[in-house]
């Protein structure tokens, strides 16, 4: 409200202005644009306040069903019923049920029971009422929590004085080279598995121990892909000249980039960075149309891992498909293929991976 208010006042000082300087047509417009954005606010304001609350009760008189109730009832399982119940609770007036989608799982029965109380809805004439809430309120409440481990894994730095973080970086090697023995834990080998120097520990800084793991869960479940992507990543692909392109480079430039290394890219690098994506649909709350349409309770750190085994999948089928010209343009495709995983996400029947490999 008190930006609204505060919007008012400045029409207010612009139609001052306007009479000060002139009535132009320009000032005019102006003034008349502000104020239209002011009124639709103050309307959406008073809807959501007053008008929206009047509805409900309306609605609920009229059917003998509160908002939870229609919710279960008339949506199916998955990420639509369970994202309407999240917004719900959350967008309700009682503190109770507004801190029902934060409680710790082991309380999620008693909180049922308080939320049925609180609406008044007897537990023996709607018995699965209380089943269709559990289920919501697990998917919901660990959804947050795998947020929470998530973090944790990405805030921890890789350590090569901790034996489990150098015996998970050595089980990467032998799942995606197992027929070449690594020489020594400093070597230029790593290299040929797409770390950018001869100790891949430099590389976990951005993304901590949460990019080994994904790394490292790839080359473990879906090692036949992993190698696959690893040995595509690393194959010269020669590329024909078309007449735009070599109007951009000379004959001796176009020779250098013709034979472009890794269909362009170092397998680990993007591994770590897909993991940032993967992060950051995970944190932004994208990622819930997936998991609450994959996961029949509450998702956990393995589900997340799956997923990253088919962003990187994904990933590397569509950097073919864009065939780039060289590894400079890792950015673009990167933006662009982001892009489509969130345009998928909006569906909220989406699932990305269900008969993915990992999943099963």
């Amino acid at each position: 409200m008190a930006k609204i208010c505060a919007q008012a006042e400045y029409w207010y000082l612009l139609q001052r202005r306007g009479y000060q300087y002139g009535s132009s047509n320009t000032s005019k417009t102006i003034i008349m644009k502000h104020f239209l954005r002011m009124f639709v606010q103050v309307c959406l304001y008073f809807y959501c306040k007053c008008l929206w609350r009047c509805l409900k009760f309306v609605v609920r008189k009229l059917t003998g069903r509160c908002e939870l109730q229609r919710i279960c009832y008339n949506t199916k399982p998955g990420a639509a019923r369970t994202m309407k119940i999240e917004a719900s609770l959350r967008g309700s007036k009682s503190k109770r049920l507004q801190t029902s989608v934060s409680v710790h799982p082991d309380a999620i029965e008693k909180t049922i029971d308080d939320i049925m109380e609180l609406k008044r809805i007897n537990p023996d004439i709607n018995p699965q009422l209380g089943v269709s809430l559990q289920a919501c309120l697990l998917q919901i409440v660990g959804y947050r929590n795998l947020v929470a481990e998530v973090e944790k894994l990405r805030r921890e730095p890789y350590d090569s004085e901790n034996p489990q973080h150098e015996e998970m970086l050595l089980k990467l090697w032998k799942c995606l080279k197992p027929n070449s023995p690594l020489k020594a834990r400093i070597s230029k080998q790593w290299c040929e598995i797409g770390f950018q120097g001869d100790d891949p520990k430099t590389d976990f800084r951005g993304m901590g121990l949460l990019g080994l793991y994904n790394l490292v869960y790839f080359a473990e479940w879906d090692t036949g892909i992993a190698q696959q992507v690893l040995s595509d990543s690393l194959q010269p692909k020669y590329r024909e000249v078309t007449k735009k392109e070599l109007s951009q480079f000379s004959k001796a430039e176009w020779e250098k980039k013709k034979f472009d290394k890794a269909i362009g890219y170092s397998f680990a690098i993007v591994g770590i960075n897909i993991t940032d994506l993967a992060y950051n649909l995970l944190v932004s709350g994208a990622l819930k149309t997936h998991f609450y349409n994959v996961a029949p309770e509450a998702p956990t750190l393995t589900h997340f891992q799956q997923t990253f085994c088919y962003l990187m999948h994904e990933f590397h089928k569509f950097w073919i498909e864009e065939d780039p010209l060289d590894i400079m343009e890792f950015n673009r495709v990167r933006e662009k293929f982001h892009k489509r995983i969130l345009k998928q996400l909006q569906n909220p029947e989406m699932a990305l991976c269900p008969h993915f490999a990992a999943s099963e």
